[in-house]
């Protein structure tokens, strides 16, 4: 489906694995020039070529997201698309009241103010080109919070209504501004090493496929959802086939919300 994307501009944060390099992918192949952030980008990005600038920085600096964006700029004249889908979280397995101020503002960083700084030093440029479109990766955990990341719930909750913010406040100017919430992804923040498998198994003395069993399970397709899967959905939101779509949450999670 051609989704008249040729010849825009993107940058996409947390860009070198899983939904990140998934999207830039697919962006690729619409004819989008992306400039896609991570601490590494790695050789997955730099197989899609030339039209794809990997930067290597920080997203959880304040300064991170404005260089990288600023980037896009001085490369190509400005941007028409953002993409937020830097992210992560580690399980708690204590009460919530006993997470210090130090984890508290890593989750917020890099799930909320990563956003809010990219989407600061992206609007200016989109203003300029006359509109533009800012998908943000959340997760069913901003509405089905969950007690063992409550920081990551709570930052994702922010992600939403900060994005709902901006839809009402930037759309008289042509900037549409909508979320992707996934729920369990086959990600490395689920499955990679060191992931929530992982930390799971670890903490009950479990098996880590027993623990991707059993959420599996949770889903009515009975799987996780595939990186490729979101990606799709926030490709498209990026393009004018979602024009009169804004302040919208789109939910990517294979059935999980209805049940709960």
């Amino acid at each position: 489906m051609d989704l008249a994307l040729r010849g825009k501009v993107a940058v996409v944060t947390g860009a070198s694995r899983g939904m990140g390099l998934a999207t830039v992918r697919l962006l690729v192949e619409e004819g989008v020039k992306v400039v896609a952030g991570a601490r590494n980008p790695g050789d997955g990005l730099a197989a899609l070529g030339d039209a794809v600038t990997p930067v290597a920085v920080d997203l959880a600096t304040p300064e991170g997201p404005g260089a990288l964006v600023q980037r896009a700029i001085d490369e190509h004249g400005g941007l028409d698309l953002l993409v937020n889908n830097v992210g992560g979280a580690d399980v708690n397995f204590g009460p919530p009241h006993e997470l210090t101020d130090e984890v508290w503002a890593r989750a917020i960083d890099l799930n909320f103010l990563s956003a809010v700084r990219a989407i600061r030093a992206a609007v200016p440029s989109m203003t300029e080109r006359g509109g533009g479109a800012v998908v943000s990766v959340s997760s069913v955990n901003g509405f089905l919070p969950e007690p063992d990341a409550p920081d990551y719930s709570a930052a994702k909750a922010a992600l939403v209504s900060f994005s709902k913010t901006c839809s009402k406040a930037y759309g008289g100017i042509g900037i549409r501004f909508n979320v992707v919430s996934p729920g369990m992804t086959a990600t490395d923040l689920w499955v990679g090493d060191g992931g929530v498998a992982d930390q799971v198994a670890s903490q009950t003395g479990g098996d880590r496929d027993a623990v991707i069993e059993e959420a599996s399970a949770m889903a009515p397709l009975g799987r996780f959802t595939e990186p490729e899967e979101v990606a799709r959905v926030v490709t498209m939101l990026c393009s004018d086939a979602t024009s009169a779509v804004t302040g919208a949450d789109w939910v990517v999670d294979g059935g999980v919300t209805p049940t709960t």
